[in-house]
This record gives C-alpha cells, sequence and structure tokens, in this order.
C-alpha cells in the first residue's frame, strides 16, 4: 500500500484543494500518512499570501531534502501559490523536489505522478481556459468525489479575482477571476447533501463577484439555501465592494444562511485604502456594517487587517482602531505588512519599521481581545444549536462543534460528528465557549431530515 502526505498551508480554498487531492491519492490506492518519514508521496499545497507562510514551505522542503536522502524513492510535490508563483525556480533550488504543479493543475495529478514516478521532474503551472469569465473548473467526473469532515462539504464557486489589491498576489497566483455554472454547483452541492452533509461552505476568493449571466451570488445563495435537507449554508470571503443591501436582506430573512460574516476592510484610513486600490472609503464601510447590524442584530462579524503598510503614519493607523472599535469584530486575522513580488506595492518603499509594525499589531490584537471577550461573555447562559465535527485533541470525551455563527464550542458527549443538537452554554475559554448538550432523539432527527 501506497502512503501519501498532505500538508497544507493557509486559506479555506487551499483545504478545499487539499481535499481533492486526498480524494484523487484514495482513487489511485494511496492512503494518508500522518507522518512525513513513512510517506512515498509528500505533496506541499502551499500558500503566497504572505511571506511567512512562502517561508514555511520553503523551510519543509528543507527538511524533506534530508528525509528523501534517506528514502530515495520519496516523490517530493509542491502545489499551489508558491508553485504558481515560483514554477522552474523551485525545482532549480531544491533538487530533492520532484513536481511542480500550479493552482489550475489539480485534477492532473494522477498523469503527473506518472511522469514523476518514471523519473521526470517537471513543472506545470498553464492556466485552464478562461472564456466569458464562466469555467466549470471541477470536473463532471469529479462532482461526486467531495468530501465530508464532521457534517461539513466545501464548495468552490469561483476562483481568482479581478481585483488588483496592491498588496495581493491572489491574481498572479490563482489568476482571472471565473465562476461555476448554477447547475454546476447545485449537482455538486446535492450529492454533498445526500451523504450527510449538514453545512456547506462556498468558497472564493472573491466569492461575492460571482456572476453567470444574469445570475449573480444573491441568486445563487439563495438557490443552494433552498435544497432540501441543508441545514447551514455559509460562504467565505466577499469583498465589501460587491456587498450589497440585497446580500445583507437575503442573510437576514434565510433561516439556513449562517448569520456570520467575514468581511475584509484590511485598513481604516482613506488614504492608505486608496494605495491599496481597495475602491471603498472608510466611511463605505461602516455603512454597510450598520446596515448588517441593523437588519441582523446576532451577527458575528470578523474580518483582515494589514498594519504597517507603505507610508501609514501613526494617525492612519489609529483610524483602523476606530474602525476596529465601531465595528466590534469577533475576530479579525491581522497582519504585518510584507511586500509580495510583482504586485503594485512592492514597487513602493516598505518605509514603516520592523520594530513599528510589531507595536501595531500588538495594539490591534489587544483592543481585538477585549471586544471578542466581551462578545463570549454575552453568550453564556444561552441555549445554542452546535453542529458536533471532531473528538477534542487533548480531553478524552469531549467533542467540538461550531454553532451557526461560528462560534467554537466544547461539551462532554458520545454523540458523534456531525450531530446538531441544542447546547446550554455554562463557560467559556480564552477564544471559545464550554456547554452542556440537551438530551435529542437522534432517530427522530434522522427521520425528520429525510
Amino acid at each position: 500500500m501506497k502512503l501519501a502526505h498532505i500538508a497544507t498551508f493557509g486559506c479555506q480554498m487551499n483545504e478545499h484543494d487539499s481535499a481533492r487531492f486526498r480524494a484523487l491519492l484514495n482513487a489511485l490506492g494511496y492512503s494518508i500518512a500522518q507522518a512525513v518519514e513513512e510517506a512515498d508521496l509528500v505533496l506541499l499545497n502551499t500558500c503566497s499570501v504572505r511571506e511567512a507562510p512562502e517561508n514555511k514551505v520553503y523551510s519543509m522542503v528543507g527538511r524533506l531534502a534530508i528525509i528523501k536522502a534517506q528514502r530515495p524513492q520519496m516523490i517530493i510535490a509542491v502545489a499551489g501559490c508558491v508553485a504558481q508563483q515560483e514554477g522552474e525556480q523551485i525545482l532549480k533550488r531544491y533538487k530533492a523536489v520532484n513536481l511542480v504543479l500550479g493552482t489550475d493543475q489539480i485534477f492532473a495529478l494522477p498523469e503527473l505522478l506518472k511522469r514523476a514516478e518514471s523519473g521526470e521532474r517537471g513543472v506545470y503551472i498553464g492556466w485552464m481556459a478562461r472564456e466569458k469569465k464562466v469555467q466549470n473548473f471541477i470536473p463532471e467526473e469529479e462532482l461526486e468525489t467531495g468530501l465530508i469532515e464532521g457534517g461539513r462539504g466545501k464548495i468552490a464557486i469561483t476562483k481568482g479575482c479581478d481585483n488588483h489589491c496592491s498588496f495581493c498576489i491572489v491574481p498572479k497566483t490563482r489568476g482571472s477571476l471565473v465562476s461555476r455554472e448554477l447547475q454546476n454547483i447545485l449537482a455538486e452541492a446535492q450529492d454533498l447533501i445526500q451523504k450527510g452533509a449538514k453545512e456547506i461552505l462556498l468558497l472564493g476568493q472573491n466569492v461575492n463577484s460571482y456572476q453567470v449571466g444574469d445570475q449573480g451570488f444573491a441568486q445563487l445563495l439563495k438557490a443552494v439555501a433552498d435544497l432540501p435537507g441543508l441545514k447551514r449554508l455559509r460562504f467565505t470571503s466577499p469583498h465589501p465592494n460587491d456587498w450589497t443591501a440585497e446580500l445583507t436582506d437575503l442573510m437576514a430573512s434565510h433561516p439556513v444562511i449562517c448569520k456570520q460574516l467575514h468581511l475584509p476592510f484590511q485598513a481604516g484610513s482613506d488614504r492608505i485604502l486608496k494605495e491599496m486600490r481597495r475602491d471603498h472609503t472608510q466611511a463605505q464601510f461602516l455603512e454597510k456594517v450598520a446596515y448588517l447590524r441593523a437588519q441582523i442584530p446576532e451577527l458575528l462579524l470578523t474580518s483582515d487587517v494589514i498594519v504597517g503598510y507603505p507610508t501609514e503614519t501613526e494617525a492612519e493607523f489609529l483610524e483602523t482602531i476606530e474602525v476596529i472599535k465601531q465595528a466590534r469584530f469577533f475576530q479579525i486575522y491581522a497582519f504585518k505588512y510584507s511586500p509580495r513580488p510583482g504586485t503594485k506595492a512592492e514597487q513602493v518603499k516598505d518605509d514603516v519599521l520592523i520594530e513599528e509594525k510589531q507595536h501595531r499589531l500588538e495594539r490591534v490584537l489587544t483592543l481585538q481581545a477585549s471586544i471578542q471577550s466581551e462578545i463570549l461573555d454575552s453568550h453564556l447562559g444561552q441555549t445554542l444549536e452546535v453542529l458536533l465535527d471532531s473528538p477534542h485533541p487533548k480531553e478524552p470525551g469531549v467533542m467540538q462543534g461550531s454553532t451557526p455563527a461560528n462560534l467554537r464550542v466544547s461539551l462532554k458527549t458520545n454523540l458523534p460528528p456531525g450531530t446538531l443538537l441544542p447546547v446550554t452554554i455554562t463557560g467559556r475559554r480564552e477564544f471559545s465557549l464550554v456547554g452542556v448538550g440537551l438530551d435529542i432523539d437522534l432517530d427522530k432527527k434522522a427521520s425528520d431530515s429525510v
């Protein structure tokens, strides 16, 4: 039996792609190895949106080269955004790497592995045709191979991005925006539901830019949410520019669409937002947040922030702080700016000192932690629906799951992953909640879902 180890870096789209790789490898007779030392194939699905995850990839390749020196038959494949970005340079830099495949080459993996097994070292980073912005990039024969983990399935509805924010490498590593046809997406969603998915996550680098003919993201969202048997629907990540009142109203009114939204704002200063090519102002962003809060009072909002963008002053950073105070995000993915190759921002001197970037990051995280703590405290004593997804890694007999707002909850239970149950919140930890599950009749819930 052949063993494969997949290491995934970066976003949920990469996690989706790794699940696709896993299904392809299963069909080839591979089992998944938990440790790289025992693997016949190691596939690194990489991220280059920032410098840090890219450096982690190179560090891991270096460690793998040492292992491969003792096991020369091991195949090392580098996939994802770093592969798309660097291409041939990876083979030149690391003699241990056998295969480099870009973000449009996922389903070519079986054929490319044959070439690698025959001793060929190759780079495959070509793009699929992107005609009229419509591309069913999940092949028909793969629509029913989607995996479910913890009662959840993921569907990529778009890929690529046409926004070209000055700091972002995604248009270079994922290509221009393409959307899948509605029926193609619905077929995959129906298959996941039939396999037992209670929740589906729709994915795209700019998910609410979805457009096929006269069908936009709102039409797609409602069509998926209306599918019989689906209990929860979420999506990530939307762009503020494409967020509309129509989408807010749909989220507010449809019981299947989760009341949780990740809406990146990146910076609070209008000047910095213009430099970033975000094409919206602070006031426009906060106006959309205000309407969301008015229509969906229970909304859990998260966001992305970059601190220390070139030329950002202390006063402009304080505008970012003010947005955080007003929007009251539950969680912020905050990062120190790092230049990405080939982006417009790379051409600007990175003039904010690293010490200042770190200081600003710490201030963002300190403020955010206090807001998050208040939000967690507000749920104490409430009874919330939780979808169990996995055993707690350190506590025997404890399961973990998520609420519709994506709050993490731990509780003692013998119920399996994929179970939906009401949980009374009795306590909290630093970033999550603790509760007690209420009795449920699994047979009745199974019959109700048919």
